[in-house]
Formats: C-alpha cells, sequence, structure tokens
C-alpha cells in the first residue's frame, strides 16, 4: 500500500499539514512518497494507491499558478481504482475559503477515483488539537477505503 502527497504552500501552512498527513499514514505503515507541485505531474498518481492533494487557495478563490497546469492536466488521466483525499489550508477573511481544496476534490473525482475522506480545510496553519484531529481522522478514512 502507497500514498503519494502533492502540495504547494506558500507561507508553510500547507507544508505543515502535508508532513501531518505524512506522518500519519507512516505510522498506518503506508510507504508515503511527497512531490511538490513544481516537481509533480498527473502520471505520478498512476502507481499510487491513496492520491492526496494540499493547496491553499489564492487571492478571490484561485488555484496557486504553480498548481494550475497540474488541476488542467488531471481532465486527462483515468485514476479509476484509485482513493483520493485533498486538504488545504486558508483564510476566512477572504470570501471563497479554501476553495481550491473544493476545486481540486470535485477534479480528482472526475477522473474516476474514489473520495476516501472528506476534505480537510484548515485555517491558516494547523496549531489546534482539532486541527490535527480532523487531519488524523482524514488520514484514517483514506486507509480505511483502502480496504
Amino acid at each position: 500500500m502507497n500514498a503519494k502527497i502533492i502540495y504547494t504552500s506558500l507561507t508553510g501552512n500547507t507544508e505543515e499539514i502535508t508532513d501531518i498527513i505524512k506522518d500519519e499514514l507512516e505510522k498506518l505503515n503506508i510507504e508515503t512518497e511527497v512531490l511538490t507541485s513544481d516537481e509533480a505531474s498527473v502520471d505520478d498518481f498512476e502507481d499510487a494507491d491513496i492520491c492526496i492533494i494540499a493547496s491553499y487557495t489564492y487571492g478571490d478563490g484561485n488555484i496557486p499558478d504553480e498548481f494550475l497546469d497540474f488541476y488542467d492536466d488531471l481532465e486527462d488521466i483515468d485514476l479509476s481504482g484509485k482513493i483520493f483525499g485533498v486538504a488545504g489550508t486558508g483564510d476566512t477573511f477572504y470570501d471563497f475559503y479554501c476553495k481550491t481544496v473544493d476545486d481540486f476534490d470535485k477534479r480528482l473525482e472526475e477522473t474516476g477515483a474514489t473520495r476516501g475522506a472528506e476534505p480537510v480545510k484548515i485555517e491558516l496553519a494547523p496549531d489546534s488539537e482539532e486541527d490535527i484531529q480532523a487531519l488524523e481522522n482524514f488520514v484514517k478514512s483514506l486507509v480505511e477505503a483502502t480496504e
């Protein structure tokens, strides 16, 4: 069983949630590879059992520039048989809080992959017990969905 996490982070908050997700997966004996959106392609998900996207939302609900090509390329791949999950960070100050999480969740569903966990949205940094618990539950759901 293996997982791939592809992420982008501007302030370090999304990198922090990526680290938590990776650690939780490894506690459950899931081999995990982490790639930034700049170094990844959608083909990287082809040999993964669990496919995870982690991203922040930019400006007025925009997908970060460094993730746009990846997002577009997801239209052309079939990920049937894969389990997916999406997590991200945002700021409720903005009207479109964590919209990128919703956009990737929808796009991954369109690839034929199966949602293994409800999307997780973290306000700024994952610095509360509630945030950590949400990410732990996210990982647990993803792994259970493969069984």
